[in-house]
Order: C-alpha cells, then structure tokens, then sequence
C-alpha cells in the first residue's frame, strides 16, 4: 500500500462485536484515510469488528486495521 492508496475511495463494514452477526453497517468513504480514521474508533468506541474493501479491491481484516491505525500513520 502506497501513501497515495490513502486518497482512493473505500467502503468501509463494521460488524458488531456483540449482538447478532448478520447485522452490519456498511458506509463508502471519499478517502481510505478516512475509512481508516473511522474504523479505528469504531474499534475503540465498541469493540466492532471493521473492514474495509478498497478502490483497487484489497480488502483490510480488521487485525491489518488495529495493527496500521495509529494516528502517525493516518496523516
């Protein structure tokens, strides 16, 4: 992944960390910064389990996401 992979679009699902697990949310993003940013706090905020699909179709688990989401590497 490059830097300029960071301003291509991409979709973003959160499935619930507790609850059913046919229950997701899905959102595309301008920016897969911004899909990064807001994974990360879905994680934080209730342990929800993101991923992301990108423009170029490289999906992102969300262990690749909690390991590459700290806010150095988001900017």
């Amino acid at each position: 992944m490059t830097r300029a992979d960071l301003d291509k679009r991409a979709e973003l699902t959160v499935w619930p960390g507790r609850g059913p697990t046919h229950v997701a949310q899905g959102h595309e993003f301008p920016t897969l910064r911004q899909a990064l940013a807001a994974a990360a706090e879905a994680i934080d905020a209730d342990d929800a389990q993101p991923w992301i699909i990108t423009e170029d179709g490289d999906i992102l688990s969300p262990r690749w996401i909690r390991a590459n989401t700290g806010s150095s590497r988001l900017q």
